[in-house]
């Protein structure tokens, strides 16, 4: 006769050690486990059918009515994300005699706190240009919980960017990248490999549709502020700034504010300072463009060259691999390393870098 019980290929519980000896953690919210609990003290249940018949349901039926209510409640919560204690996740390619299988992208994405990260501003710029690269070439590999936790981190971006009205031409990008292989996918239905009903996605789409018309329609609030302002400050400083920048289009959009600014913007010296950044002097002689005077107008350069040769990256914060451990993890985590000098195993981590990690 077989075991009617609980699936034997679960996980198990998870305990944790109190001071009144171990106790049994359940990631379910308090509402539902004090339902639980009330429904626990009751020895029966007397539920009366559409016929006006009782029917009398014993402690262990309402019992198992509430953990599937329970369940119900965890899956059908889109807004739920999978949260992890650990903010690191070992990287692994093949299987050992320790571990089993391997680290895949949808696993890593789950793991590693995006949803934070997306709120702290050093990690911002990052985290979207992550899953920019995701959306063009790596949507198909994600597991269905991944897909759920991608979507929900991108419907967080899109509110933050809405709210504080932070770098809105980044996540347009984003979402024109994603569009356009969403509909590739859509209609190409039978040869690609879509986890989910092609309904779910179809609402996904129609979704980013609407985040496009609203950011689209967004308008910059003018802030009023008494105190000191960009234009007080010396035009060497206003120089100096504009030497920081590492984005032909920041620099054009600052340069619209006021005349002074745009002046500034217009400086010979600023693109070609840019250009060299970005890009090797062999590049240069390949896609040289002279100005009506005969000198090398540097501003078009970097735009022209910008077609050809990607450019080089700044972010205020990244991920790092530890190669000592091969471990991935924001570096403000930290991680359990065993190497006796754990700064020199430090490796920080570009978007395009942590794609590439969990190719096979």
């Amino acid at each position: 006769m077989p075991f009617l019980g609980q699936d034997w290929r679960s996980p198990g519980w998870r305990w944790v050690k109190t001071e009144d000896g171990w106790k049994r953690c359940e990631p379910f919210s308090p509402a539902l486990e004090n339902e639980n609990n009330q429904l626990n003290d009751i020895n029966h249940t007397v539920i009366i059918t559409g016929d006006d018949e009782k029917e009398v349901y014993s402690t262990e039926d309402c019992e198992f009515a509430a953990k599937k209510r329970k369940k119900d409640h965890f899956r059908n919560n889109t807004d739920s994300q999978c949260f992890y204690r650990e903010k690191w996740i070992y990287v692994h390619k093949e299987s050992t005699k320790e571990r089993h299988g391997y680290c895949t992208l949808g696993e890593a994405f789950n793991r590693l706190d995006f949803s934070s990260a997306i709120q702290d501003i050093r990690r911002f710029n990052y985290v979207v240009k992550l899953l920019q690269l995701i959306a063009k070439s790596q949507l198909t590999s994600l597991s269905g919980a991944a897909q759920k936790n991608y979507f929900n981190i991108l419907d967080k971006i899109v509110r933050k960017v809405m709210e504080d009205q932070y770098n809105p031409r980044l996540i347009k990008d984003l979402l024109q990248d994603l569009s356009s292989t969403l509909c590739i996918l859509i209609r190409g239905v039978g040869k690609s490999v879509l986890v989910g009903n092609i309904n779910i996605w179809i609402c996904r789409l129609e979704t980013i549709l609407l985040w496009q018309q609203q950011l689209k329609n967004l308008q910059m609030n003018k802030q009023v502020n008494n105190g000191l302002t960009l234009m007080d400050l010396p035009l060497h400083m206003l120089n100096n700034i504009l030497y920081r920048f590492s984005d032909g289009w920041d620099i054009i959009t600052l340069g619209q504010v006021t005349p002074t600014l745009y002046m500034l913007s217009e400086d010979r010296q600023l693109w070609k300072k840019l250009c060299q950044y970005h890009f090797a002097e062999k590049q240069f002689c390949r896609h040289l463009i002279p100005s009506e005077k005969g000198h090398i107008d540097w501003k078009l350069m970097y735009f022209a060259l910008q077609k050809y040769y990607p450019t080089k990256e700044q972010y205020g914060d990244t991920l790092h691999f530890c190669r000592h451990c091969s471990i991935l993890f924001w570096k403000d985590t930290g991680h359990p390393c065993t190497a006796s000098d754990p700064n020199t195993c430090l490796m920080p981590v570009s978007p395009q870098h942590f794609i590439d990690l969990f190719k096979f």
